[in-house]
């Protein structure tokens, strides 16, 4: 039996895509996002009332959200795959990686995206603020993730994982990548690595042109 992710291109879904061909697991696709009407948003919303992506269905139906929790799943399910380093502390480090970008730079972009869900002013300039003040505590969190997690020469050791997938695809929203470039040059020329390699390249390269960031 196949997986079902739900995501669409240009957003989270592609680390999920990444760890998936990693996998090398069977998968279908469900292109659906709640700014995307006409798509499969309303299948989405009854397998996650958050409608939120990426989404998967596991084979034999059970359904995963977060990011970082399917990571974790599938690097857990198929250990072959690599997704997670193999030592007991490169594994814990990767883990709160995984976890460090969830808890941290998921939260400020969902408020960057919709601020007025976080404040109960109805101006528009009182949802600048929020939006631009939740920017600014997401570049923070970068340069704390950049002095954090060191690449070697990825983030997950040798070769790319679960924490590579997630740090380069999550990178690509809020204008991230400009400030990183700014604030923590080698950081940026880790993700662009991360970016470029073989197993990464192709799915990266289908979902953004390298010309905008994802919701900027």
């Amino acid at each position: 039996m196949a997986h079902t992710l739900y995501g669409t291109l240009g957003s989270g879904s592609a680390a999920i895509e990444m760890a998936l061909h990693a996998c090398d697991a069977q998968w279908q696709y469900g292109d659906a996002a709640s700014w995307k009407p006409g798509s499969s948003v309303e299948e989405l919303r009854r397998v996650n009332p958050l409608v939120q992506i990426p989404t998967i269905v596991l084979p034999g139906g059970a359904v995963s959200t977060e990011s970082a929790a399917i990571l974790i799943h599938l690097a857990t399910a198929r250990p072959s795959s690599s997704l997670l380093p193999e030592s007991s502390a490169s594994r814990a480090q990767a883990i709160r990686g995984l976890i460090f970008i969830a808890a941290n730079r998921y939260s400020a972009v969902s408020v960057v995206d919709f601020p007025s869900r976080w404040t109960v002013a109805f101006d528009e300039s009182a949802h600048d603020a929020v939006r631009e003040g939740a920017r600014q505590r997401l570049f923070h969190h970068w340069d704390i993730c950049a002095d954090t997690f060191a690449p070697d020469p990825y983030l997950s050791g040798a070769n790319p994982g679960a924490l590579d997938y997630l740090a380069v695809v999550v990178s690509m929203s809020c204008s991230a990548r400009n400030h990183i470039a700014r604030s923590r040059p080698l950081f940026s020329q880790t993700l662009r690595r991360i970016e470029t390699h073989d197993s990464v390249a192709p799915i990266f390269r289908q979902h953004w042109d390298h010309t905008a960031s994802w919701r900027s």
